[in-house]
């Protein structure tokens, strides 16, 4: 910091709640940020609650603790607000698996198919695409596509197959992923369900084994988005759960239900890209106003569509 005196997290973040107040900024946070990051947000979910929460918001400045493509949609979503992301590192294994050039040669191909976009991809993406969808409203979003002839789906090749055994619906779909996702395979999850034979498995589509028949029909497993995985914490009669997905939710998990054990499924479930917003670059960007988060116009109201239409549908 050049001579400036090192903060504590105390200090960090008794700084950063005196700089929303004054400068009457919302700070919007993902489950998979660090917990001190998430103490001073004042909303913290998954893609879906993130996507209603800064749509409604009325704050001058928002700061998005996430990563580029989700402070890419609260931009597209409050054009006339400024947007804030903490670090230009914050990227995304998933965002960065197709273009916009990829989907307009896929389209191409596939001229008579609806192409429906996981949030997790960037804004240039979504203005290519026919609709939006997060893990909590996927189904839903692929039901009401049902009599399409074809659809494209983009990007998650482990989410789209679950949608598929889901529903039904036989899709196209882009062979990307989330790096930390992938990794949970069946016979990992199914390794660590037999380390904990009592345990109730909470499992996120993102994840490889999600779609896989042992994991699939287990009447141990559940699997959901990750307010959904949370939200599931609390209701299971279960007191051991095995957690599949990125280690920042059990900090909510463990507040939502300090009654029950947590077994993440692997000590590597991290997403180093949601670890680069910390308390410190947090106030940096909050003192400094800066790294603020701009969409072209013409490319907004494009990308702003595929957007509109599933909050319409979910």
């Amino acid at each position: 910091m050049n001579g400036e005196k090192r903060l504590t997290n105390e200090e960090l973040a008794a700084q950063i709640i005196e700089l929303k107040r004054r400068k009457r900024a919302l700070l919007l946070g993902h489950y998979y940020t660090y917990p001190e990051v998430q103490d001073v947000c004042d909303y913290v979910g998954d893609s879906l609650g993130l996507i209603r929460e800064a749509a409604r918001a009325d704050a001058e400045l928002i700061v998005f603790c996430g990563v580029h493509s989700m402070a890419e949609m609260a931009s597209i979503l409050c054009p006339t607000r400024r947007v804030l992301i903490p670090s230009l590192e914050a990227g995304c294994s998933l965002a960065s698996s197709i273009t916009g050039a990829d989907v307009a040669v896929w389209k191409a191909l596939n001229p008579e198919g609806i192409v429906i976009a996981y949030v997790n991809t960037t804004a240039e993406v979504k203005a290519q695409t026919d609709c939006c969808c997060t893990s909590a409203n996927a189904i839903k979003v692929v039901e009401a596509y049902r009599n399409s002839r074809k659809i494209l789906f983009l990007p998650d090749w482990n989410l789209g197959h679950y949608i598929e055994r889901k529903t039904g619906i036989g899709m196209e779909i882009w062979q990307g992923s989330c790096h930390v996702h992938r990794e949970f395979t069946e016979a990992t999850i199914r390794a660590k369900m037999v380390q904990y034979p009592e345990a109730e498995v909470l499992v996120h589509p993102e994840s490889a084994g999600a779609w896989c028949d042992a994991i699939f029909n287990s009447p141990r497993v559940y699997i959901g988005s990750t307010s959904g995985m949370i939200a599931r914490t609390v209701s299971s009669p279960a007191k051991q759960l095995i957690v599949v997905t990125e280690q920042g939710t059990l900090y909510r998990m463990r507040k939502a239900a300090p009654d029950k054990e947590l077994i993440l499924i692997t000590d590597t479930a991290v997403c180093e890209y949601m670890k680069q917003t910390s308390l410190l670059s947090v106030y940096q960007a909050l003192r400094d106003e800066r790294y603020e988060v701009n969409v072209p116009e013409e490319l907004a109201v494009k990308a702003l569509q595929p957007i509109e239409r599933m909050l319409s549908i979910s």
